[in-house]
């Protein structure tokens, strides 16, 4: 916060863009409001009512501090409303991850992680976990891998692993199928042409319940709340808590077949940047 105050005293910007919930987004929000700064929040007004993720609190802290705030989906707008912020703050935009996405799906086309993993079709489980509640208990470490070799019995397994639940899983000592490929971290092209021709998703991460939706790729999401509601309302997400006997029976019907019908929600379109800086040149 210092360092970003003496950026501020030498730029003297009218206006600071923040995005998404990491403690920067507050911490900088808080840094240019106490100086009179404006703030636009990119992805305002998600929530999981759930205030024990650092998420919750970064999320509604910065919204209460900007003066434009812009919204991915319906239930953004809702909870805004709710929480008595002004609706000429409000801006129903889009989502600018998927402007990401689909300026980088041709290079994610032209990815060769396929051929790395020896994956020549879509049998195969994309899993991403990085939530404490996830990764850093052993017994639960131990009971997600158990469910994932019982799972590598029927499809390959791509995981690429975050370090503290690799080192979970070496300090117990746990066995692997070998259908069970744990990587290192991979870079976003690789990722998402990973995302994009996986038969299902298994994550607990809020974007890539979206850009799973987006790619109409069924999403098993292991948490018991979600920010991004119009991913299992309008999308491919599914969300089953974090009881793995739940998780698998869903899995499994997903692996056989029985899939809901996803749409892409309203403004994901790649053209949500376009919006929020037409409205910034026009507003501010």
């Amino acid at each position: 916060m210092i360092e970003f105050e003496k950026v501020l005293l030498s730029e003297k910007p009218g206006l600071i863009l923040v995005y998404g919930d990491v403690n920067s987004t507050v911490a900088c929000s808080l840094v240019a409001s106490k100086m009179g700064i404006k703030i636009a929040h990119v992805e305002s007004g998600l929530r999981s009512f759930d205030r024990t993720m650092p998420e919750e609190i970064n999320r509604v802290l910065t919204d209460h501090l900007s003066d434009y705030l812009f919204v991915t989906e319906q239930s953004g707008i809702d909870n805004l409303n709710h929480e008595g912020i002004s609706g000429d703050k409000i801006f129903f935009v889009g989502n600018t991850m998927i402007d990401s996405l689909v300026s980088y799906l041709p290079k994610a086309a032209l990815s060769k992680v396929l051929d790395t993993f020896n994956i020549y079709n879509s049998r195969f489980i994309l899993i991403t976990l990085h939530r404490p509640s996830n990764v850093d208990d052993n017994d639960t470490v131990s009971q997600v891998i158990a469910l994932l070799n019982q799972l590598a019995e029927l499809r390959k397994i791509i995981f690429p692993v975050h370090p503290r639940t690799k080192l979970t899983i070496q300090r117990n000592n746990l066995e692997l199928n070998p259908n069970l490929i744990l990587t290192d971290p991979v870079g976003y092209i690789d990722f998402l042409a990973l995302m994009k021709n996986a038969e299902v998703v298994i994550t607990d991460s809020g974007g890539i319940q979206e850009e799973t939706t987006f790619l109409n790729v069924p999403c098993i999401t292991l948490r018991e709340n979600t920010e991004r509601p119009c991913t299992i309302n309008i999308g491919t997400n599914y969300l089953v808590g974090r009881n793995l006997i739940d998780a698998k029976k869903t899995i499994l019907k997903v692996l056989n077949g029985e899939i809901k019908n996803g749409k892409i929600p309203e403004l994901w379109d790649g053209a949500a940047g376009d919006r929020i800086v037409n409205i910034l040149v026009n507003k501010h």
